[in-house]
């Protein structure tokens, strides 16, 4: 099968070199000419024959604009992918506007990240039936071999909400690893916290891919002393706790971990100086000043 990806960045690039070595013919687009196999977007249209099917992996602040440009290029038939990680209430107008055009759409939620060329990538598909079918080798390229990896999870939006969700659960998983990991630094009776974490590895319940990735960076540095206590959040785990609020359903776990990201960005935390305040104010505790 014949595919344009635009976007060739950690993830988009890797995902061409998995297809082309599955067989399928992939023009890719990027801003950096170095890496990119057509000048333009639209020499990238041109070298594709109908009916075409172009990928975008773009970053979200450009994704509208970018599909915007391809739709203006394709004709009635052609297929337009988002697999980026677009807000899933975008998806329903963005399919509306291009069925006035008689385009096809398909928002796929990608996991995987740099591992994902070896390993596949697990893809959450939204759209119509027709137009699964129509990118299905692609889809059967990318996925890891076997039964798991794909879903076609409904209707438009449906791809991105599963990939939202999974992100939401991939922060709740990640900071039970972190505090299991603090309070073993702070135990006065385990003096090997990253044996540990090699020893479940195996045989527990515990076990998984993001535990395997832990264990990693401890043999990289079994202190973690290099990094900042810092995380960054790109959207997903705020949207996730939002549709919790809209649908009244409790994610305690996930909203908690998300709310941790917070607080890691703050040098001395404002909440906490007003604890402080209050506490000297009520019983004279002492506080500690600069």
């Amino acid at each position: 099968m014949q595919l344009g990806l635009i976007g060739l960045g950690r993830m988009g690039g890797n995902m061409r070199e998995r297809l082309r070595a599955a067989g399928h013919e992939v023009v890719g687009y990027d801003r950096n000419q170095e890496i990119s196999d057509a000048a333009s977007v639209a020499e990238l249209v041109d070298k594709l024959s109908a009916p075409r099917v172009v990928w975008v992996m773009v970053p979200a602040g450009v994704t509208e604009s970018t599909i915007d440009e391809v739709a203006g290029l394709l004709s009635e038939g052609d297929v337009i992918i988002d697999g980026g990680n677009s807000r899933f209430s975008d998806d329903g107008p963005r399919a509306e506007r291009l069925r006035e055009r008689g385009i096809g759409y398909l928002d796929v939620g990608v996991s995987g990240g740099v591992w994902g060329r070896d390993n596949g990538y697990a893809l959450m598909v939204g759209g119509e039936e027709a137009d699964v079918a129509t990118c299905m080798p692609i889809f059967e390229a990318l996925k890891p071999a076997g039964d798991f990896g794909f879903v076609h999870a409904g209707t438009h939006g449906a791809g991105h909400y599963a990939k939202m969700v999974h992100n939401g659960i991939e922060y709740g998983l990640m900071h039970a690893y972190a505090e299991g990991y603090e309070l073993l630094l702070a135990s006065e009776y385990v003096d090997n916290v990253p044996g540990v974490f090699k020893s479940w590895r195996e045989g527990t319940v515990v076990r998984s891919w993001l535990l395997d990735l832990l264990d990693r960076a401890l043999d990289q540095d079994p202190e973690l002393a290099k990094l900042r206590g810092y995380a960054d959040d790109t959207g997903e785990g705020r949207w996730t706790v939002d549709e919790g609020v809209r649908l009244a359903v409790p994610l305690n776990v996930i909203a908690a971990s998300l709310f941790a990201r917070f607080a890691s960005r703050q040098d001395d935390s404002p909440a906490m100086k007003a604890i402080a305040a209050l506490r000297n104010q009520f019983g004279g505790h002492a506080v500690k000043t600069d």
